[in-house]
């Protein structure tokens, strides 16, 4: 079983988390909610999920997790204006294990300065954001980039966590 940190703030979109962790927990994966203050609780836009955050990103360390979520909505762009988040997803890129983000999710990988040169995708508003980072913006559901994979929009969950799970060895409908 592996352990998945979620970085989750408010208002994220709620598919974007809830169906991953959905797929992550049924393949036997164990989810761990990473947000600015433990014990706060952090509010999906459009369906209000309520999510606890366990541990403070700040106080996080990458080694303990196998892979990382990056749910988008306004959640990505809210975390970014703030150290710990940023040096969590740039220590996590560097140590090369899966990330996966999804929508406004690379707007977090863009202030860590972490996707010069990667392929990746993301929702249309961020597009430009990801050129001027230096990254191959490529418009497709889902993009694998080495341990890097990144969809566009809720539409795209399907492909997004057929290649997450592929990405953590887990074979899609079967348990791990």
């Amino acid at each position: 079983m592996s352990r998945i940190a979620v970085l989750i703030g408010e208002r994220f979109e709620d598919s974007e988390y809830t169906e991953p962790v959905k797929a992550f927990r049924a393949a036997g994966h164990e989810v761990v909610h990473l947000g600015l203050k433990k014990g706060s609780t952090v509010t999906g836009k459009r369906e209000g999920t309520k999510v606890r955050i366990e541990r403070a990103v700040a106080a996080a360390d990458p080694g303990d997790y196998d892979a990382l979520l990056i749910p988008g909505g306004y959640s990505p762009d809210h975390l970014r204006a703030y150290d710990g988040p940023v040096e969590f997803v740039r220590a996590f890129m560097e140590s090369e294990k899966p990330v996966f983000a999804i929508c406004h999710g690379p707007q977090l990988l863009i202030t860590a300065q972490v996707i010069e040169g990667r392929r990746v995708t993301g929702w249309r508003s961020i597009v430009q954001d990801l050129k001027n980072a230096r990254a191959e913006f490529v418009d497709a559901e889902v993009v694998v980039d080495e341990n890097l994979v990144t969809s566009r929009r809720p539409s795209d969950l399907p492909a997004f966590i057929e290649a997450s799970l592929k990405m953590m060895g887990v074979m899609v409908g079967q348990s791990a």
